[in-house]
């Protein structure tokens, strides 16, 4: 409510009130008639009802507006704070400010809640400090331990049964024998062995291991075959290693048909009892660049096919001469780099080659992993000469041995390297000589 709304019900109050005086004026005067006993010959009259019923509504009247005149006196003080004796009077508004009034709940500006600041719990720098509690321990905690336990010890166990049947096998010593006799090899070696230690280091399979070793002739690829079944013979028993030699087994095309049967039954009874004794077998077929097409289907049937699961538990070795061209070519277009001259990445670089050359000639060689292997140099040849002459019992003298090795035909010197054409095939035949 505003000064200019107070003033002018103060104006409204006062005429109000000259009014309402007016009234009891006007009132008094007709009570006076009313009341009075004479008249206005000077007779006296008895007062009427009606008279007494208006004189009662003008008093009720007068009860109303008095009671208005004082509800709005207090509503003016409790806008100003103070009461109002009179309606003062006023002739020109003036101007209005908010300065000094108080702010109704309804006018005041709503206020903002403050967020509550989290205070940090500050203990007592002297005395015993307050711990927070510590969380219940679980005895589920137990039982977890304790599967924990038991996963390690059957990892463990697992680890030790693989350890276990790779060393029935005793590659260790394979690795020292083939180290010492196969000369020039050692990227072939590696590769051999990394493949049998991988595949022998569990007795169930899902295919046998088939490898075929490539290299010209004279780089040891017989002489390899001859370890190993001798390797095999000590470790699994002679029943289960089979040594087949084409041209002595079956050098009559005419006979491929019989020789395939033959053969087919022979590894099935070697796989037959490998399984009863839970051994692995071992089958070498040297000079398989002359195995007739029956021959080398019958042993894509055994190896494809999987007919029982003892079947699938095998290592097949293949010797042959095939991609010896390609093999020959690399090594002396390669021979001053030093790759080409430790031959450590041959097996990486030739056997897709040779894969590609050799899945023309038949099927089963796409299922086979290739390992080639290198030309000698001549020092290898000077190594078979010397471990030849010391089996036979000559005296290794070096310059002896030099001069056989010098006898020996050689492919042109590429920079430091002199490569052997037949390597150390002629070695056993000019040590008998002596």
């Amino acid at each position: 409510m505003s000064i200019y709304d107070s003033s002018d019900r103060l104006s409204d109050d006062q005429t109000e009130g000259e009014e309402v005086g007016r009234d009891e004026e006007e009132e008094e005067a007709g009570s006076r008639d009313s009341d009075g006993t004479r008249d206005s010959e000077g007779t006296s009259v008895p007062p009427s009802f009606s008279r007494f019923s208006s004189s009662l509504r003008a008093v009720m009247r007068i009860r109303q507006k008095y009671l208005a005149m004082k509800k709005r006196r207090l509503e003016m003080s409790q806008v100003f704070g103070k009461p109002l004796a009179g309606a003062p009077s006023r002739t020109s508004p003036k101007i209005f400010t908010f300065d000094g009034l108080p702010l109704t709940p309804s006018l005041a500006p709503p206020e903002r809640k403050r967020k509550r600041r989290k205070r940090r719990v500050l203990y007592p720098t002297g005395g015993r400090r307050r711990t927070p509690p510590k969380p219940a321990w679980s005895r589920a905690k137990y039982c977890l331990y304790l599967l924990f336990a038991i996963v390690f010890l059957q990892v463990y166990n697992a680890i030790e049964n693989l350890d276990d049947h790779v060393l029935r096998y005793d590659l260790d010593g394979l690795e020292k024998t083939l180290g010492r006799e196969v000369f020039g090899q050692r990227g072939a070696v590696e590769v051999l062995l990394a493949l049998l230690r991988d595949y022998l280091s569990t007795y169930v399979h899902n295919k046998p291991l088939v490898l075929s070793l490539h290299g010209p002739s004279g780089v040891g690829k017989s002489h390899l075959g001859r370890l190993l079944a001798g390797h095999f013979r000590t470790v699994v028993g002679e029943p289960l290693v089979l040594q087949y030699y084409v041209l002595h087994h079956c050098p009559l095309e005419a006979d491929a048909w019989h020789c395939a049967r033959a053969l087919s039954a022979a590894v099935s009874e070697a796989v037959g009892r490998a399984e009863d004794e839970e051994k692995i077998p071992l089958f070498v077929f040297d000079e398989a660049e002359h195995m007739h097409g029956e021959i080398l289907d019958a042993l894509q049937d055994l190896v494809v096919s999987g007919r029982s699961n003892e079947h699938l538990n095998a290592v097949y070795v293949f010797l042959s001469n095939l991609g010896h061209a390609h093999i020959t070519r690399h090594l002396l277009h390669n021979a001053s780099s030093a790759e080409g001259g430790r031959h450590d990445g041959l097996a990486r670089e030739l056997a897709p080659v040779l894969r590609h050359a050799l899945e023309k000639q038949h099927p089963l060689w796409a299922l086979a992993d290739i390992v080639p292997m290198g030309l000698l140099e001549k020092s290898h040849v000077m190594d078979c000469f010397l471990e030849e002459m010391t089996g036979e019992g000559f005296y290794p003298d070096r310059e002896n041995v030099e001069r056989l090795a010098g006898e020996v035909e050689y492919y042109p010197a590429v920079g430091e390297r002199q490569y052997a054409r037949t390597g150390c095939k002629q070695v056993v035949a000019k040590v008998n000589l002596l």
